[in-house]
């Protein structure tokens, strides 16, 4: 593989199949004015390029990636199998993805595939080959694009040709049946198989599923659009060895575990469409920044897709206020980013996105859209030498599982939660401070952070827990929230208090697990609200300290959060979800017990500030002018405003 282009990137998706040729010396014109590096070609162009089985007409994408080469924009070469033709889905109607009700879904959309036809894995794989032979060595191609946005609409096809790659995959989990009746534990219900045969997907059916099988199908769902990405991954390895590789994923997706797919690409990529409507999105957009560059050890990564302003897909599409699509933009630089582009360059005339926002608007070049383009091309062309490359220090880390995501959200649980909202929760205090946070799996090496948080960590494996419990016990500073450590990755209980090993680390055993139906009250030393859960927490020794109580529920009188000395480190453990202004107070309380820094002097909502390599980036996400009460002396920020200097 060449190495990935070491400047900072800029453009976005290029459909020129949508238009006529008389239009795209224009847009090669304009790009040139805006600053664009680069553009993402052919991500829905199967149907143009293959109108036939077997077919194909590479006239125009040759005229495309000549005009593109010559104006001095580089090209990101999708494989263009996101979206079949008509005619796959008339050639093999079985290759059409079918529900859990056993609705077959038709043609007419994008994603018509089930992710596991064979017929529709030999077409892709058979385009990818002919791409990668015509165009390997087009002077125009820098990387390739493979599919699209694996699993947005079909993160899984509930078809016969899918429960048969179902049963595949669960024999070589299992080997035999009896062992995957332990881990199903289907002496419950009388569900005992007698042979894999037996086996389905969990359709659906008069209540609850089997736990553990729903689990094994989200795994095997994820596997299975990554042998798609694999497979396609592999004949652009073999035709074209010296051209890196990337897919987009989509932040917190809940149907593809990233953890299992970084290892696949060359560079991470990322769509992200933060709502301009909510005030808070910038938190989760932060946060999934952050998951970007974690996955991959902190490398940089790209943005792939965003929108310049209003999104189509919304009730209400809002669009983004003069400035705040900047502020996006430098966030995910400020947050390891090495390229911002868009989807998409020239707004559609036609078609479902056609009032999806773009580079170049309906009204063309001469509006505030196009403007703003501009500006940001030529901001990030002086930042490429100054950032691209570097790396974001951090020393907290978030524990972030999909595993755990895909139990806790089941039905037949303890209260009804949220996954990605919790960890946001526990996310955001470090945010308002300006601590940079790592997100990472459970499997991790911690050793180099000051403080781990483990948030709803509902399913952790003994080899997890011990490896947590050894991480306080080497001088670690950890934070166990409620419902952590519930069950293994067989979802089987931990049972005796739940929490395994960690029931030393953080000296209690946890009795009872408590929703309650109003919010809570906490007193002693820490007073202030909290949601509506708390745990029953027995303490195992004098020396855990009780930092705050519960002063009403069902847990009254008892242990809300708990500090352990454990070694030469520390254990935390929160039994309930307190509010915004308690978690500030602990996350100082964390951040100076742990020696981590902090960039801001006291917690700040609507403001980050963030160091990479050696600039520092401080960001207003509100339309209000504020103060920033920087470490070395505070700032005043316009609406929309962002600082970068050295830090």
């Amino acid at each position: 593989m060449t190495q990935w282009p070491d400047r900072m990137l800029f453009g976005g998706d290029y459909n020129p199949e949508q238009w006529p040729s008389s239009v795209w010396d224009e847009d090669v014109q304009l790009m040139q004015r805006a600053g664009v590096t680069t553009a993402t070609v052919g991500v829905f162009s199967w149907g143009r390029l293959e109108p036939e089985p077997g077919h194909y007409d590479f006239g125009w994408l040759d005229d495309v990636l000549d005009r593109l080469h010559a104006g001095g924009v580089q090209v990101l070469l999708a494989t263009a199998t996101a979206s079949p033709p008509a005619w796959l889905g008339r050639l093999d109607p079985g290759s059409q993805p079918v529900t859990a009700d056993g609705v077959r879904l038709g043609f007419g959309s994008r994603q018509s595939y089930s992710p596991s036809s064979a017929t529709y894995r030999t077409h892709a794989l058979r385009l990818v080959t002919e791409l990668a032979l015509r165009y390997g060595r087009h002077p125009a191609v820098v990387a390739w694009h493979v599919n699209n946005e694996y699993g947005c609409h079909v993160p899984s096809s509930y078809d016969e040709e899918s429960a048969q790659a179902f049963r595949t995959w669960l024999t070589a989990r299992y080997g035999t049946v009896a062992e995957l009746n332990r881990a199903w534990g289907t002496a419950f219900w009388s569900q005992t198989y007698q042979g894999f045969d037996q086996v389905d997907p969990p359709r659906a059916a008069p209540t609850f599923l089997n736990p553990t099988q729903q689990l094994d199908w989200a795994r095997f769902s994820s596997d299975a659009l990554l042998a798609l990405h694999r497979a396609e991954v592999q004949v652009l390895r073999e035709l074209t060895p010296e051209l890196p590789v990337t897919t987009n994923f989509m932040g917190f997706f809940k149907h593809a575990d990233y953890w299992a797919w970084a290892p696949h690409v060359d560079v991470v990529s990322d769509d992200a469409y933060p709502d301009p409507a909510d005030p808070d999105a910038y938190v989760r957009l932060a946060a999934s920044r952050d998951l970007m560059r974690s996955l991959r050890g902190g490398q940089p990564w790209l943005l792939m897709e965003q929108a310049p302003s209003a999104v189509n897909w919304r009730p209400l599409n809002a669009p983004k206020p003069a400035g705040l699509h900047r502020v996006h933009s430098l966030q995910a630089v400020a947050r390891g980013a090495d390229g911002v582009l868009h989807f998409q360059w020239r707004q559609s005339a036609a078609g479902a996105e056609k009032f999806h926002s773009a580079l170049v608007p309906h009204a063309g070049p001469d509006t505030r859209v196009y403007a703003e383009a501009c500006a940001l091309g030529g901001e990030l062309a002086q930042l490429s030498g100054q950032v691209a490359g570097t790396r974001v220090p951090a020393r907290v880390a978030v524990l972030f599982d999909w595993e755990s995501w895909w139990a806790v959200e089941q039905e037949a649980t303890p209260t009804t939660v949220d996954y990605v909202a919790t960890v946001l929760d526990w996310y955001a205090p470090f945010l308002r401070r300006g601590a940079s946070v790592d997100l990472v799996h459970p499997s991790s090496d911690l050793s180099g952070y000051g403080l781990v948080v483990a948030p709803a960590t509902h399913v952790l494996s003994q080899e997890d827990l011990t490896r947590l419990d050894a991480y306080v016990r080497d001088g670690g500073h950890l934070v166990v929230t409620y419902l952590s450590g519930i069950l293994d990755r067989d979802l089987h209980v931990w049972l005796g208090g739940y929490l395994g090993p960690l029931r030393a680390s953080l000296g209690l055993r946890i009795t009872e697990l408590a929703a309650a139906a109003t919010p809570l009250t906490l007193a002693g030393g820490l007073p202030g609200a909290a949601s509506t859960w708390q745990d029953v927490v027995e303490v195992a020794g004098p020396d855990v300290e009780v930092v705050a109580t519960f002063a009403d529920g069902h847990a009254a009188g008892g242990p809300a959060v708990t500090r352990h000395p454990y070694g030469a480190g520390v254990a935390w453990y929160v039994a309930t979800a307190p509010e915004a202004a308690v978690l500030d107070e602990l996350a100082g309380r964390w951040l100076a017990e742990a020696g981590v820094e902090a960039l801001l002097t006291a917690p700040v909502a609507g403001v980050e500030a963030v160091r990479r390599g050696d600039r520092l980036f401080v960001l207003n996400h509100t339309g209000a002018s504020v103060q920033v009460p920087l470490v070395g002396g505070a700032v005043q920020l316009a609406p929309y405003e962002v600082l970068v200097r050295e830090a």
